[in-house]
């Protein structure tokens, strides 16, 4: 009973440990991107990631610049209908998002269009809700 007891602790603990870390990686909106730097990217898509906390997609500019924007987790892009090929390489694409602090060649977005007019959601809340104040505040 006792090594039972003591294999308990230990799967605990080690769920734990690996739960924080998990928390700690994940940062908030504000930590590192800028809602007063909004850019618009429009290029090539070279790659998307499907993957947890949030996916990315790398879109290559006119000028050989490559960025990488931040979407949604997968299950909140699931939710909207996208899958993990919903965007393959060489889209062209349109993206208003909002810069990193640290000035890299990132940015978070809340929806991507395409150059026939449709968007797409890219299923990332925070960013929706910091697109929607920007909004308001420019229509004011």
């Amino acid at each position: 009973m006792r090594m039972k007891t003591l294999r308990a602790a230990v799967l605990g603990a080690a769920l734990a440990v690996g739960a924080a870390g998990t928390a700690y990686a994940h940062h908030s909106f504000a930590a590192e991107f800028d809602r007063n730097k909004p850019i618009k990217l429009q290029g090539t898509v070279v790659k998307f990631e499907w993957v947890n906390p949030h996916s990315w997609i790398h879109i290559k500019l006119a000028d050989g610049t490559v960025w990488r924007v931040e979407g949604g987790a997968p299950s909140a892009l699931l939710r909207r209908g996208w899958n993990r090929n919903s965007l393959p390489a060489g889209t062209k694409i349109i993206v208003n998002a909002f810069r990193s602090r640290d000035g890299d060649t990132r940015a978070s977005a809340a929806e991507i269009s395409f150059p026939d007019g449709r968007s797409l959601s890219l299923g990332n809340p925070t960013t929706e809700a910091v697109a929607a104040a920007a909004a308001r505040a420019k229509s004011d």
